[in-house]
């Protein structure tokens, strides 16, 4: 039902992205976007760049007298680090980096220069894809759906269980600058990162993003593509450094016998619960009005301080990596990217299950949708046949 495109470099005078498919009357501007971005550019363990850029999106179509049009939906950044670049005889870049996507672009695309691949493949796009998600997630608002995350875990270092509510770990996680809730935890992040910096390193780890209120029925399971926990896996893994996505409880599952890792249900005052969320949200690739909850494992940024060994693919000799700014840990300010893709895919299931070209069409709608009530599952308890012939 939606679909967006991005466009620019690294180091280019500016990013873009065009969303299409956003029905007409959502109340939009800039600073709705540039919320997300400014998050994005927080977090301890960010590299030096994030100290120039002040990142603010530019709306040059698809919104006018401040509500959406139906039409495709301009977003601009400038890159501000571009003026640095503009006139500068750059240096030829023959020694891939491991990792990265140099030497894969070079092979994908016939690259006489590495720089093409990396300008690209650089996660500096992903500003465009929290500003896309940023005008996701003020749709999802007019619905009552909530996306937040934090950090679970930095290198060797994870937080605990804990009894604070979803929306008590988003508030404690946004006022911390790694993004975990637990303060205790945090510190030891903080200490794993500021040791992995004297040791011109990188640290990984993972990040839980959850989406609340999400009505069941979004999704399906009659073709692969359209079931959503597949589409949420999918829009997860191709964020930048993504090696791994668990929905619910995930990989835990497989150590668990059947009887105990199902979600189980019960009757309350006529509406069917789930007396646990082992599932995450997502039973058959639909929603079942559980909180949707996701994991995303982000490896160690590639580009470190200390050289890793390579090929110079100029002379064909064995070589060191040259530096390029960088991050020393990227996870706290991955959690608004997380979150921006899980808005853009939820906004897209219910855009399909709810159709209509405005928002004005689409909160009827909603208010009609099927809930896990006895009394809107109503069963005719009679035999039938198939019927083939």
């Amino acid at each position: 039902m939606i679909r967006f495109l991005t466009a620019g470099e690294s180091h280019g005078p500016s990013l873009t992205a065009i969303l299409e498919g956003m029905p007409a009357g959502l109340a939009l501007s800039s600073a709705d976007i540039d919320a997300d971005l400014a998050r994005r550019q927080q977090g301890f363990g960010s590299g030096g760049r994030m100290k120039i850029e002040r990142d603010h999106a530019r709306i040059t179509a698809g919104v006018m007298a401040g509500k959406t049009t139906g039409g495709p939906i301009a977003l601009s950044v400038e890159n501000l680090d571009h003026a640095k670049w503009r006139a500068r005889d750059i240096a030829p870049m023959t020694i891939p980096r491991p990792g990265h996507a140099d030497l894969t672009g070079a092979v994908k695309y016939g690259y006489r220069e590495l720089r093409l691949a990396l300008e690209r493949a650089s996660a500096r796009e992903t500003t465009m894809r929290v500003a896309v998600g940023a005008v996701c997630r003020k749709l999802l608002a007019e619905f009552g759906i909530v996306v937040g995350g934090y950090v679970v875990s930095v290198g060797n270092v994870s937080v605990g269980p804990s009894n604070l509510s979803y929306e008590e770990r988003f508030q404690a996680a946004e006022a911390c600058d790694v993004r975990c809730y637990d303060p205790q935890t945090a510190e030891r992040m903080r200490d794993a990162i500021r040791q992995i910096m004297q040791a011109k390193d990188t640290l990984g780890g993972v990040v839980e993003c959850v989406a609340l209120n999400v009505p069941p029925g979004l999704g399906s399971h009659v073709h692969w593509d359209r079931r959503l926990s597949a589409r949420i896996a999918a829009a997860v893994m191709s964020i930048h450094a993504m090696k791994g996505v668990e929905i619910g409880d995930g990989f835990a599952e497989t150590r668990r016998p059947g009887t105990q890792a199902q979600d189980q249900l019960i009757v309350e005052q006529g509406e069917i619960r789930q007396t646990s969320n082992h599932a995450g949200g997502l039973e058959g690739g639909i929603t079942n009005g559980a909180p949707i909850v996701v994991r995303a494992a982000l490896k160690p940024i590639a580009t470190t301080l200390t050289p890793l060994q390579s090929v110079d693919l100029a002379t064909g000799r064995p070589a060191a990596t040259q530096y390029e700014r960088s991050d020393f840990c990227q996870v706290p300010r991955a959690v608004p990217i997380v979150e921006a893709m899980l808005c853009i895919v939820l906004t897209d299931a219910l855009l399909e299950k709810l159709g209509g070209d405005s928002i004005d069409e689409m909160r009827p709608r909603f208010q009609t949708l099927r809930r896990l009530r006895l009394d809107e599952l109503p069963m005719d308890n009679t035999p039938w046949q198939f019927g083939y012939e």
